[in-house]
């Protein structure tokens, strides 16, 4: 079919397309009830021209709507259709699914995969991510093992507190026995996830998260090692470790730290800030005097360097902060945030009668720069149309448990994120790790805020209030950057975060107070692994890997190139045949390639050539306005014992309420394969790919690291785990 005739041959094929969908028992009936022809008429075909190679492939191997592997689902199709499932229930829907095909078609904005999977099907499981408490008792333990399986069956990543759980050793009354605590029920949690691959879509993925009191918490720490009982390991889920600040602050001051079992101190589990420290400093006491039998006394330093040495020796535990979570969330009236979910970017409310639901979409934020500058304009209108689309899945979604059901009707949360940042820099002809990057994370991330609140505000005009809004931080007039106070004033100290600020909030507190908010929180940002494989941007807030790489996923292996490099290069006569050849030598990085300006090389620097400083002092200027938080991957070459300790020990202090992944690579020690770097040579020297396509290309990778155990966790494209924040997004 010749480009030309595209727009006669998408009139005709989309009304054929639904209805063989719906035929096939795929489509939602209700979807035969638009007026098709209207919808066909809006369809743009020349957006089909505007997807790269990775992207069209991933859309067709993963998304586009099949019979018996027969692709029947077009791009523009698949957007519209998308579209019209998130607008069957407005009263205009017509009108709606046209604005919301336009922004998703045009790549300003895209809704999570999940959303993207199954928007207009007959199961429309749209959200992303659920978070659950488990129960400490044998029924309970298990029940939230089958909400895991029943949850991540239609593509939803899962966050679990086991922090309820009873601990090795803790006494059982109802058989006078003693539990095996938290870790083998773990062991089935993994097992499960590995079981329920979400219709081989791709894998099931679930995150385990445990406060640092608890007295399993050493065992917990070893659980992806791959030495040991192995029934005692879990080998293919995460987790993450939820720390209260009292254990930040006795790090800080080399002090004491006491473990429990939580049968013995069920309210730490729901206490955070002053209440939970004055709480826990009474359990101390009580284990003094021998009130309590079951605790364990240890140094905090030594747990937090076995915290960090496991963390550099198998990528796990997370490093997730309990107090900013709870002390800054809107919701704090109603419930706890027990845990964050699988990516670290949710913080919601959990208890037994709650399971926390998110949807996720992104602002595509290179497609909103203009002249060098954020459009605010069209950033806004984005925005809104975006968090109409994230509220209207609420009341769409299909839920496979009623305790998600009931509270996301309840709450009603949504997580606006955004994408592409690391473009927006090299757009500015910024370097990442400069004072520059940090104001636009600053500024961009108000803007973004800003205009989600404000949506939201307008959509409770139109729909009305969230019904827990009463008492919320909204309706007390708080908004996020001024819960940093609140934060200030329970820590007592060890906050150095910047305030500033420079739109016009006291329109949007007059708006709120008047008109209140339609989502209990609106913003998060998410890791957009996928989504922004598709629209050809940066992931989320991830400076570049590397600016010439193999990127592999379910798909299959792509070469990658840095286009806004290969433009600068070509601009200053330096792209050739040597250059290509120096790309692929050192994988893409501009370091040690003397005849590049330095100018040149800074603003390219890739990720392990920042400094994790700068990542976080960027992250932290974006956690001053989000109301949830931020999926923060810490990139650090030549890491040590001294680097991480300073690294997550700053983040703490700069209020970052997660961290995600940690990925490292050693300094100097670097062997090269070169018949792996020499697979990058389907990089022709006009800066194109042929073919697209590589088996290879990385440098094998080796850590010396002083003061931290065991070898680095290398996270790159194609490993284990480089794509479970798919599940996000």
């Amino acid at each position: 079919m010749a480009q030309q005739d595209a727009p006669a041959h998408y009139v005709e094929y989309f009304p054929k397309f639904i209805k063989k969908g719906i035929e096939a028992e795929l489509l939602d009936n209700r979807l035969g009830q638009f007026d098709l022809k209207q919808l066909s008429d809006a369809l743009v075909p020349e957006r089909d021209l505007q997807f790269g190679y990775l992207g069209l492939q991933t859309l067709y191997d993963r998304y586009f709507l099949h019979i018996r592997d027969i692709r029947i689902e077009m791009p523009q199709a698949f957007y519209m259709r998308v579209a019209m499932g998130l607008a069957l229930n407005e009263i205009d829907r017509e009108a709606r699914a046209i604005e919301f095909y336009n922004l998703l078609s045009t790549f300003d904005f895209m809704s999570s995969t999940p959303t993207l999977f199954n928007s207009g099907t007959l199961r429309s499981q749209l959200s992303s991510c659920y978070l659950t408490t488990v129960a400490d008792d044998l029924e309970g333990i298990y029940e939230a093992i089958k909400e895991n399986a029943l949850l991540a069956k239609y593509a939803g990543g899962l966050g679990n507190d086991w922090t309820p759980v009873r601990s090795l050793g803790a006494h059982i009354k109802g058989t006078n026995g003693k539990s095996q605590g938290v870790v083998p029920f773990l062991k089935v949690v993994n097992d499960t996830a590995v079981a329920v691959n979400q219709g081989g879509k791709r894998k099931g993925a679930v995150c385990a998260y445990l406060e640092t009191w608890h007295m399993d918490i050493e065992e917990f720490l070893d659980l992806r090692k791959n030495t040991g009982d192995d029934r005692r390991r879990t080998h293919d889920m995460n987790t993450a470790n939820w720390i209260p600040d009292l254990f930040m602050k006795r790090v800080m001051e080399k002090g004491e730290w006491t473990l429990f079992s939580p049968s013995d101190t069920p309210d730490l589990h729901d206490k955070f800030g002053r209440a939970f420290e004055e709480a826990y400093i009474g359990y101390e006491a009580k284990a003094a005097r021998a009130e309590i039998r079951l605790f364990k006394k240890v140094q905090a330093l030594d747990l937090w360097r076995k915290m960090l040495s496991m963390l550099f020796e198998t990528g796990h535990p997370w490093i997730t902060f309990k107090d900013p979570c709870n002390i800054r969330s809107p919701q704090q009236h109603v419930g706890v945030v027990h845990s964050s979910n699988l990516c670290t970017e949710i913080t919601l409310n959990t208890n037994e009668a709650e399971i926390a639901v998110c949807n996720l979409g992104s602002v595509n934020l290179p497609a909103h720069m203009k002249d060098g500058i954020l459009d605010q304009v069209k950033l806004q209108k984005t925005i809104r149309t975006a968090m109409r689309m994230l509220d209207n899945v609420i009341d769409i979604n299909y839920y496979a448990v009623k305790k998600a059901r009931d509270s996301n009707l309840r709450h009603r949360p949504v997580g606006l994120g955004i994408m592409g940042f690391q473009d927006c820099l090299h757009m500015m002809r910024i370097p990442y790790a400069s004072m520059g990057a940090v104001e636009f994370a600053d500024r961009s991330m108000e803007a973004v805020c800003y205009y989600a609140y404000l949506a939201s505000s307008e959509l409770a005009q139109e729909r009305g209030r969230y019904s827990s809004y009463r008492g919320s931080l909204w309706d007390r007039g708080i908004l996020p950057q001024d819960s940093l106070k609140l934060l200030a004033e329970e820590r007592g100290g060890y906050l150095e975060t910047d305030t500033s600020e420079t739109m016009d909030w006291s329109v949007l507190r007059a708006r709120i107070k008047e008109h209140g908010m339609r989502n209990s929180n609106c913003v998060a940002i998410a890791p957009t692994a996928t989504i922004s494989n598709i629209i050809g941007v940066a992931a989320c807030i991830e400076p570049t890997y590397q600016n010439l790489y193999v990127k592999s996923n379910l798909s299959g292996e792509f070469t990658e190139i840095n286009e806004y490099l290969v433009r600068d290069l070509k601009a200053r006569g330096l792209w050739d045949e040597v250059m290509i050849s120096d790309l692929k030598y050192f994988d893409g990085s501009l370091a040690k390639i003397d005849r590049i300006p330095q100018e040149l090389r800074d603003i390219y620097a890739t990720a392990f050539e920042v400094e994790p400083s700068w990542l976080v002092e960027a992250a932290s200027r974006r956690q001053k306005w989000i109301d949830q938080a931020q999926s923060l991957n810490i990139y650090m070459a030549g890491a040590s014992g001294k680097k991480l300790d300073e690294t997550y020990k700053l983040a703490w202090l700069r209020g970052l309420k997660t961290t995600y992944y940690l990925r490292t690579i050693g300094a100097t020690h670097t062997e090269k394969s070169t018949s792996r770097t020499g697979a990058l040579n389907a990089v022709s020297a006009d800066g194109g790919l042929s073919g697209g396509m590589s088996a290879g290309g990385f440098a094998a990778l080796r850590t010396d690291a002083d003061d931290v155990a065991g070898p680095s966790c290398v996270l790159r494209p194609g490993d284990p785990g480089f794509e479970e924040c798919e599940a996000c997004q």
